[in-house]
């Protein structure tokens, strides 16, 4: 069989009977790789759009946890807060309880004593009255 000597020189004719200096094997191969590089671009633009998707709600997700992290954390400090103002005012109140025990023990000797006065003053009455 005897070479094309067009094919020698490097020159072909496509399916549209077209010259071509690339073979059209070669040709097609490249628009073949060309298609495929298309849908890989598309698939990528596609991946970067679902990833994008994902950033965002990742991102929300994040500043929610955030938020929901400083409100644990400001409830924390409020129950400490009023656990230390509980224990100030429980200590408040037992002093104010251990005052009012020692006013009510010298409420309590005064009373003795101002009982003793007037058994003193009873009895001085009565001996006054029985020397009458």
């Amino acid at each position: 069989m005897a070479k094309d000597p067009l094919a020698e020189a490097g020159f072909y004719f496509d399916e549209l009977n077209k010259l071509r200096v690339l073979e059209p094997e070669v040709s097609q191969s490249t628009a073949e790789l060309k298609e495929e590089c298309k849908e890989f671009v598309d698939k990528i633009g596609q991946f970067q759009k679902i990833v994008g998707g994902l950033m965002e709600l990742v991102d929300e997700l994040a500043k929610e946890a955030e938020t929901e992290k400083m409100k644990a954390i400001g409830a924390r400090n409020l129950l400490k807060s009023v656990a230390k103002q509980r224990e100030a005012q429980q200590q408040q109140l037992q002093a104010l309880i251990t005052e009012k025990k020692m006013q009510l023990e010298r409420y309590r000797i005064e009373c003795e004593a101002l009982s003793k006065v007037e058994s003193e003053q009873n009895e001085f009455i009565d001996q006054f009255i029985l020397q009458k």
